[in-house]
């Protein structure tokens, strides 16, 4: 691939890491935010006009349309966003000591969320899929980015390994405590909150700033497009619902005790565990490692 290379990664890079449609855009909104807090005003920031994806460029896309030359131009520190499963990464990346924020999510939520993504971005051309066949295809690690669990633990044991190097962030514990996740987020990156940021409610305000409704709300995320050809998004397609649990309205209760049971399967003993697993499919796991 291109990227292995020639991107050439810088010691004080930052990288925004996730399997596709696990709190991407959030985490990247968040991420510069916090980076960038004293170059712009809050009241003036560059994503109150921008669309996340537009500040935090996506380095696969740079090299798919040929704009290798506008991540090379940004100064140092450079925030960049990657969807490369860890073991893909370039030896510029995995040699040096950037660092890596990954963010995952309900397994069950990550699949709904790409279904109608990818519905949205469909070409008129193209076949609408059902959702009992993308069900499937995830469950077999055959949909387009690959098998979720995969990707997740890669960076979950870099995680083990250098803490230091990779923070892992899990979609619901952002959700449930924001500004706690915030300040460990900056902390990472290298630039943790004054004491009289603290007292001035900066923090508070990095995640009002970042919200999905406010986000969702403005002009810059209500028109205008992401992507290239054969595959154009546009920018209102980021931000559909945002929150966790919608699953619940598109699958059965049989799917996901299904889909359940199988993150419990692939995460078994790697102390990680992803979403809301379902009791059936917890007591289905016992019985099966007990040969019942």
């Amino acid at each position: 691939m291109a990227i292995q290379k020639n991107f050439k990664a810088r010691p004080d890079d930052i990288f925004v890491v996730s399997y596709p449609k696990s709190g991407t855009t959030w985490l990247k909104a968040l991420s510069f935010a916090t980076m960038t807090r004293t170059q712009y005003p809050l009241a003036h920031h560059p994503l109150l006009s921008f669309n996340p994806h537009d500040c935090v460029l996506l380095v696969e896309e740079c090299f798919q349309k040929g704009l290798i030359s506008k991540i090379e131009a940004l100064p140092s520190p450079r925030i960049l966003a990657i969807h490369m499963p860890h073991s893909l990464l370039p030896d510029s990346m995995t040699s040096s000591s950037c660092r890596f924020v990954y963010i995952c999510r309900d397994p069950k939520d990550t699949l709904v969320s790409m279904w109608h993504f990818r519905e949205k971005s469909r070409p008129k051309t193209v076949e609408p899929t059902p959702f009992a066949e993308a069900f499937e295809a995830f469950c077999e690690g055959t949909s387009a980015f690959g098998a979720m669990w995969d990707h997740v633990l890669e960076y979950w044991r870099a995680s083990l390994r250098s803490p230091e190097r990779v923070l892992f962030l899990k979609y619901e514990e952002m959700m449930d405590e924001p500004v706690g996740n915030v300040r460990r987020l900056a902390e990472f990156m290298g630039c943790p909150f004054t004491e009289e940021e603290e007292k001035g409610g900066v923090v508070e305000e990095i995640v009002k700033l970042c919200s999905f409704e406010k986000l969702k709300s403005l002009e810059a995320n209500k028109v205008g497009t992401q992507g290239g050809p054969g595959f154009v998004v546009t920018n209102d397609s980021f931000f559909r619902k945002g929150g966790g649990g919608d699953w619940k309205n598109h699958m059965s209760p049989e799917m996901a005790r299904r889909l359940d049971a199988i993150t419990q399967q692939k995460l078994f003993e790697s102390g990680l565990t992803l979403g809301t697993v379902s009791v059936e499919a917890a007591s289905s796991d016992d019985a099966s490692a007990h040969g019942q």
